[in-house]
């Protein structure tokens, strides 16, 4: 049977981040010529990542000693990067304002914007006074407090379930149903937005334990279902109601995790997905703010923005992230 350490999660997580890239550059640039890319499936790549912490996140409590051991290491990934990039783009994009320092510094948004991100709250703070015309600093965000909140739930949920419950699929199953009970209920509504808010995501978390927890005979069978998914992914994509598409999404998803070995060390330069993923959107950004896509080639500042998104998450991952692992 298949080695779980041998896959291509650091690939996958570099592909749906790059999905999320240009995606939002096609929104966020302003730039007719770019707008193509707004085609750019920015809400799977999302669930995707979803799926993947699913079956990490499982796997990593069942693997850890304790539970303060596996909030420990829980945190210890997330929590860095995340205030960085929040302290840095209420500093940094005072530098873009239209506020002098002394106005911008002494503006209580400042502070709340720091205060109710730090808490992962940042609907409740998204902007910084007179940059991005108010817009939101960085809308990648709202997904944090989603993770967060997958990390609580895996304990809870092992405790419900037992870590050998014979009961485990069937209440997982449960769960992923009530989940999409929610997410169809407000998208039928019109409110994506709280669609995807939890419980409505937490179907596509499930997908990738079930994965888990199921591993060997997702193995087994997997190029059957990988043709299943294919397949029957359109029926709800036809009808725009979801209802299997979670599921097997989460079989694609971990179908190129666990295919294709030439990918298996594609993380070897380190795991600097997350730094693109945070950073990406106040960068593309103040690339617009700055005219840079409107003065000069839109596709070659594409480029440049992108290049300097990898940078900024490589640099983040060995000179900052790293250090608290």
């Amino acid at each position: 049977m298949q080695d779980i350490t041998k896959n291509n999660f650091d690939f996958i997580r570099v592909l749906l981040a790059f999905i999320v890239f240009v995606g939002h550059l096609g929104t966020l640039s302003s730039s007719k010529e770019l707008a193509i890319l707004e085609n750019s499936p920015v809400e799977i790549a999302v669930f995707g990542f979803f799926i993947v912490s699913g079956f990490l996140i499982a796997r990593s409590y069942e693997r850890t000693s304790s539970l303060s051991r596996y909030f420990k290491k829980r945190f210890s990934r997330i929590l860095p990067g995340y205030l960085l990039v929040v302290f840095l783009a209420a500093s940094l994009l005072s530098l873009i304002s239209c506020l002098s320092f002394s106005e911008y510094f002494s503006n209580s948004q400042v502070y709340k914007y720091l205060f109710w991100n730090s808490l992962f709250m940042n609907f409740k703070a998204p902007s910084l006074p007179c940059v991005f015309n108010n817009q939101a600093v960085n809308g990648a965000l709202w997904t944090m407090k989603i993770e967060m909140s997958f990390y609580f739930a895996i304990p809870l949920i092992f405790l419900l379930f037992g870590k050998n419950n014979r009961y485990r699929n069937i209440s997982l199953i449960i769960l992923y149903f009530l989940s999409l009970v929610f997410l169809n209920f407000f998208e039928m509504k019109g409110q994506a937005s709280i669609a995807r808010q939890l419980p409505g995501s937490l179907c596509y978390f499930i997908g990738g334990m079930l994965v888990y927890f199921n591993f060997d005979k997702f193995i087994q069978y997997k190029n059957k279902l990988i043709i299943i998914a294919l397949i029957t992914v359109w029926t709800d994509l036809i009808f725009h109601i979801k209802f299997v598409s979670p599921i097997m999404i989460s079989i694609i998803v971990m179908y190129i995790v666990y295919s294709f070995k030439f990918l298996n060390n594609f993380g070897k330069y380190g795991d600097f997905t997350y730094g693109i993923y945070i950073f990406h959107f106040p960068i593309i950004r103040t690339f617009t703010s700055l005219g840079l896509f409107k003065d000069y080639n839109p596709f070659l500042m594409g480029i440049v923005c992108l290049l300097f998104v990898i940078t900024v998450g490589v640099t983040s991952w060995h000179f900052y992230e790293k250090k608290f692992l």
